[in-house]
């Protein structure tokens, strides 16, 4: 009998009364069933169910109050609705048909409690402490679950580090957290005050500098679903989802080694479709505008419910935001259109715009890596200390930073100016900030640095930094030089305004060059890229008189200067010279964005389109915007590449803009910020990488504040940049160190 009444029971979603056919119809014409959703939130259905959820959904689901998507309670929806219950109809048919339109409630509106007030707890984590390679996150509002919580965090078999904030309720909080603390003698515990429900509280630690150094990030709370009837289980389901009893090492890893995963979350909870947007459009637009990502609101997707694991990069994205107590609403039960609610968007733009995909559990598995870059260069700018001409020129003791801390902001939102985090406004005549510059780009996956070489006939300047280097052989910086063979110009470009060091080129300069840079090239740690020959790099070449006489004599002076053979490339420059370059002179060139790669299309402001720019303009501004996202890819296509010599490295910018230099004048690339960076980036190791000269890839540039060509890291994004240069190179971080223990391990041993 059994059997027979499990055959019935599969043989009525299959067989639809007429009345039930026409609200199959009108659901899947709403598009408003959610069968991913669906499929996750109920579990516990036997897979026949599942094949067919809309008619699960038609025939029992609502009648025990499954939800179609998150966001409508069937119970909800007739609570609030009486004229829909005195009918009798189905409360979803009701909704798609009629209450949609209407913008009727539909689901259950939040208890509002009165709380003691807490002023916000001043928290800092000390940069580069030991930690454990994740870390879990979890806030306490309903502390009655702590135990569910407590006995799942004990069975965990991962490493992690454990924070716990909990919204203040008085006594009982402060009992809760002396709880925990024993329970995890090494757990840090807060109390907060209740306001921003989980995502403030989690924003404060992630400010505060709690979340450094982890590979990937478990954040969950105490979710209760009260008009629910199957609350408990949903809840258990999110986080179950994320710490699976079986098989979480597996997971992670692959979570964690794939450059394309931002998001882990449980099977129906990544939610997309502009009917999730609500009343957030707005909030999240501007949030977005603090870093120049625009808002697209006919594409919305996210991770819901503030369940998952997340990665460093969308973390250091949300922390750039710089979001703080007083931009959180103040708690009053809303159900929608609160910063909290649109952070929960924001995260998905941030994702989206980082090339990064929102999983859910099913979805995990081990992706393939792209092959790495045989070699990696950056430009690197010896400009950063003071000169007799700067000072003459420019005002006693300037270097660029003064430019730097000046930069104007041009248009909402305008990361300007854009100042350094980690070694601070330095001092290049200091060489161990060299050393510590180095140590950084190794860790990047960066192998050495092309260091801007300024003579002009015999004549150097900004050298001090490169010969004091010469003097101290214990500091590990490789390099080699790329010779600046432009005339320094009052307007910064190399091509107009009033000279003021001209570069000419006397007879016999080729070899006074050769001998001049001889004793760089001998030095152990000049870079040899094909293991044989020290590598030179000539920035402008047609602006030699006679190139292919040129090259042939500085490549013998250095014969005759003991280097030998010289492994001599030059830069693709976006303005050709009066001297042109036969092919095959050099052994390589450099493309160097975004030389050669912006055009007509890709100007948001200044060019053949005019003002095309998603941001109010400051109507001083009289320069070049540009979509840094059109050009990367640009410089992704076939045609373009097509375009390039042979023997060409790849080369690759992390942003662009010197309105630090050229004022209401300069050229600005928009939306340029780590998340792009990771695109063009994980696009080039893929797509540019494996036909680049002896698999190589250029970065524009280490240090060219002024410019905003930086990966060293800022107040702005952190060492974000240098973050995603490890996670595609597989470098490591030698400030952290991975697997050890860490005085926070929160692990019950």
């Amino acid at each position: 009998m059994p059997d027979i009444h499990r055959l019935l029971r599969f043989t009525r979603i299959m067989v639809l009364t007429p009345r039930e056919r026409r609200y199959l119809r009108a659901i899947r014409k709403s598009g408003l069933f959610d069968r991913t959703y669906y499929r996750g939130a109920y579990p516990g259905l036997n897979a026949f169910y599942l094949r067919f959820p809309e008619k699960h959904y038609i025939a029992y689901g609502e009648k025990l109050g499954y939800r179609p998507n998150p966001d409508f309670s069937p119970d909800a929806y007739l609570r609030y609705n009486p004229d829909v219950a005195a009918a009798g109809a189905p409360p979803f048919l009701h909704y798609v048909r009629i209450g949609h339109a209407e913008r009727r409630l539909t689901k259950e509106l939040p208890e509002v409690v009165s709380l003691p007030a807490r002023d916000m707890p001043q928290v800092r984590f000390e940069h580069g402490r030991p930690v454990a390679p994740y870390a879990v996150v979890v806030h306490v509002y309903y502390p009655d679950l702590w135990p569910e919580f407590a006995d799942r965090l004990r069975r965990l078999t991962i490493p992690f580090d454990l924070y716990v904030t909990l919204t203040h309720r008085g006594d009982e909080t402060e009992e809760l957290a002396a709880r925990i603390r024993a329970d995890f003698p090494g757990a840090f515990v807060t109390p907060m005050p209740n306001r921003g429900r989980d995502i403030l509280p989690f924003v404060t630690l992630l400010n505060a500098g709690a979340f450094e150094g982890y590979r990937a990030v478990c954040k969950f709370h105490t979710k209760k679903s009260p008009h629910r009837q199957d609350g408990d289980i949903w809840r258990r389901h999110l986080i179950e989802g994320i710490l699976p009893e079986t098989g979480l090492e597996e997971k992670l890893e692959a979570f964690v080694e794939d450059p394309a995963a931002g998001f882990w979350v449980a099977d129906g909870q990544h939610y997309t479709g502009t009917e999730w947007w609500g009343s957030n459009v707005e909030t999240t637009r501007h949030l977005l505008q603090r870093i120049e990502i625009p808002l697209d609101r006919e594409a919305l997707s996210f991770p819901a419910g503030s369940i998952y694991w997340v990665k460093p990069l969308v973390l250091g994205l949300l922390r750039s935001l710089q979001l703080r107590l007083e931009d959180f609403d103040p708690e009053e039960g809303q159900v929608d259109g609160t910063i909290a609610h649109a952070i929960e968007r924001v995260l998905g733009y941030l994702t989206t715009r980082a090339g990064q995909r929102i999983l859910q559990t099913s979805q995990i598995r081990p992706a393939a890596r792209s092959s790495k870059p045989a070699f990696v260069s950056a430009f690197y700018l010896p400009q950063f200390h003071p000169v007799p001409e700067n000072d003459a020129w420019w005002g006693k003791g300037f270097t660029e930073w003064r430019s730097v801390v000046k930069a104007p902001s041009m248009f909402e939102g305008h990361l300007q100016p854009m100042l350094p985090a980690d070694l601070g406004f330095y001092d290049l005549r200091a060489t161990e900030v060299m050393g510590e510059q180095a140590r950084l780009a190794r860790s990047a996956g960066i192998d050495a640095f092309c260091v801007y070489h300024y003579w002009f006939d015999g004549r150097r300047i900004l050298e001090a930094p490169i010969d004091r280097l010469m003097a101290r052989p214990e500091i590990d910086f490789p390099f080699y030089l790329c010779w600046a063979n432009e005339s320094w110009r009052r307007n910064w470009d190399g091509l107009s305004g009033t000279v003021l060091l001209e570069q000419t080129y006397g007879a016999g300069f080729e070899e006074k060059l050769a001998a001049d840079t001889a004793p760089y090239l001998r030095d152990p740690r000049y870079a040899r890229p094909d293991g044989r020959r020290p590598r030179f790099v000539i920035y402008r070449p047609e602006d030699m008189p006679d190139p292919q006489a040129s090259v042939a004599r500085l490549r013998e002076g250095w014969r005759r200067a003991g280097i030998g053979e010289v492994e001599l490339g030059a830069v693709r420059f976006h303005v050709e010279g009066a001297h042109p370059v036969p092919e095959g002179l050099f052994d390589f060139w450099v493309e160097m964005p975004p030389h050669g790669l912006v055009k007509g299309a890709d100007y948001l402001f200044g060019g053949p389109e005019g003002n095309r720019m998603p941001a109010g303009m400051n109507p001083a501004f009289s320069g070049l915007i540009y979509d840094y996202a059109a050009v990367a890819r640009r410089a992704l296509s076939d045609t373009y590449v097509r375009s390039l010599p042979r023997s060409t490295i790849a080369g690759i910018m992390p942003s662009w803009d010197n309105t630090a230099r050229r004022g209401s004048a300069g050229h600005v690339a928009y939306g340029a910020n780590p998340a792009t960076f990771n695109v063009w980036l994980a696009e080039a190791l893929e797509r540019r990488v494996p036909q680049s000269y002896r698999r190589e890839l250029f970065v524009n540039a280490w240090n060219e504040w002024a410019e905003k060509a930086i990966l060293e890291p800022s107040l702005t994004f952190g060492d974000l940049n240098l973050q995603v240069m490890r996670q595609h190179l597989g470098a490591s971080d030698p400030a952290t160190h991975p697997g050890e223990p860490s005085p926070q391990d929160a692990r019950n041993s």
